[in-house]
């Protein structure tokens, strides 16, 4: 049965949320420590590749932790409300610059980026579970997650266009300042996006009535789970790739191209493009397996990544022309990445008799944060290796550091994205077998109060179509 709109809408309304956050991360925040907090591109690169590791180590047990949470409203729900308030204080402590030395500067840094990561972490995974649970239908879902993609994209847009005005507005010429109170403004707008996506979507889908499993049990699952590993992975070099150019990009127009002032229109129109993108992805994915469509849109991202090291710095108009095509590209990628993560949790459920909707999002966000920190590794590296100095002019080498960061490195980490998804065997047919396996076993399980009996290495469903 198709879900009411406003519950779709109302589902992706928080994702733009969580994009108060996450593009602010993403593209200002090492620009904010280096150019305003006072610290070096090494220590900043190292404290933020250090955090996420620690972090994406929290993602499973928070996926577990969520797994098991049994409330009135559900077991993801209420972490929109729960973790709110925590979340937006913790970011705004780190857009704080406290009157501190140097090492005192850093470990403020450490200790308020784990908190907001952490916070982050605790309210994201739940809602990236709640997509898994409020409906069955793999179409469905596609419909879900592209609508929640385009609010995430307009998000996106929102921050990258208006929070260089707003720091300048609110700061009044003291940039600590203003990007303290910008962060509480996007805060604020957050916190009311997620209440409204709380009050607005129902979660459907329970696991077996009777199951009992342990964390490592969950996890043993998983690692059993051919079709979720080979997406761990995808994920994982998709982070690489989209984080490596994101984040270059402040550097890029400011060192490269000369011209800072055009990096917020330069994300904006990819944001929008990647919106049109994720509008689209219902529409593709109904004539387009998943599969191969992945695959299409990682080796366009490689091509058009690649083109960006032949652009004269003086083709700003070129830039903005391949940074659609971009977008429009990379748009679908999210919301069809999503769909498939849910995809494979009915597969685990399948293949075992049990479900862990929370892990399976939580373990395949824990390798979007390893790659995350690998590319803020990546890029401190480059930097201190070819002689990076923050504002100031660059040496030919750090110049050409940055366009490549921009340009060839994420486009071989695309290309081996693509490597990757040709290893994944979980098709539409299957998913068809799988979804009516279920729908005629949950009634079976309901009779008899029992949860099905499967050993863990082996479909529950005697005759299972082929799946690796």
């Amino acid at each position: 049965m198709p879900l009411p709109w406003r519950e779709k809408i109302s589902y992706g309304i928080a994702d733009m949320g969580f994009n108060f956050y996450w593009t602010n991360i993403a593209t200002f925040l090492l620009f904010f420590y280096t150019e305003v907090f006072g610290i070096s591109a090494a220590a900043a690169a190292s404290m933020m590749f250090s955090i996420k590791l620690i972090n994406a180590f929290t993602d499973p047990l928070i996926g577990a932790v969520a797994d098991r949470t049994t409330t009135r409203f559900g077991k993801f729900r209420p972490y929109l409300m729960w973790m709110a308030v925590p979340l937006g204080c913790a970011a705004v402590l780190t857009y704080t610059t406290p009157d501190l030395d140097g090492d005192g500067r850093l470990f403020w840094a450490y200790g308020t980026y784990l908190l907001m990561m952490v916070c982050y972490t605790a309210i994201n995974i739940p809602y990236n579970a709640l997509s898994g649970v409020m409906s069955a239908d793999p179409q469905e879902r596609s419909t879900i997650n592209g609508l929640r993609f385009i609010c995430a994209f307009g998000g996106s847009m929102l921050v990258t266009a208006a929070t260089p005005a707003m720091v300048k507005a609110f700061g009044a010429g003291n940039d600590e300042r203003g990007w303290q109170l910008t962060m509480a403004a996007w805060a604020i707008a957050a916190c009311v996006m997620f209440v409204i996506t709380f009050a607005n979507t129902r979660e459907r889908i329970a696991p077996p009535p009777q199951q009992k499993t342990n964390v490592m049990q969950d996890v043993r699952d998983l690692s059993r789970n051919g079709p979720w590993v080979v997406l761990f992975f995808l994920a994982l070099i998709i982070m690489v790739t989209i984080t490596l150019r994101t984040t270059t990009a402040a550097y890029y127009f400011k060192y490269v191209v000369g011209q800072p002032e055009q990096m917020g229109t330069f994300v904006s129109v990819y944001m929008f493009a990647a919106a049109v993108g994720a509008a689209a992805s219902p529409l593709l994915t109904r004539f387009i397996d998943k599969k191969k469509l992945m695959i299409i849109l990682m080796s366009a991202t490689a091509v058009l990544s690649a083109a960006y090291f032949f652009i004269p710095p003086d083709q700003v108009w070129l830039m903005f022309v391949l940074q659609a095509c971009m977008g429009l590209v990379l748009g679908p990628k999210s919301p069809l990445a999503f769909s498939m993560y849910a995809d494979t949790a009915d597969y685990n459920e399948w293949r075992t008799g049990r479900r862990a909707t929370a892990m399976t999002f939580a373990a395949a966000t824990f390798s979007q944060k390893l790659g995350t920190a690998l590319a803020v590794a990546v890029i401190g590296a480059l930097f201190t290796t070819l002689g990076y100095v923050p504002n100031a002019t660059q040496s030919p080498d750090s110049t050409a550091g940055i366009v490549w960061l921009m340009s060839l490195i994420p486009a071989a980490f695309a290309l081996l994205a693509v490597g990757v998804m040709c290893c994944y065997h979980l098709d539409a047919a299957t998913l068809r077998t799988i979804q009516s396996d279920l729908a005629a076993r949950k009634p079976a399980s309901r009779n008899s109060g029992e949860e099905p009996d499967a050993p863990s290495d082996a479909p529950v469903h005697p005759n299972p179509s082929p799946v690796r």
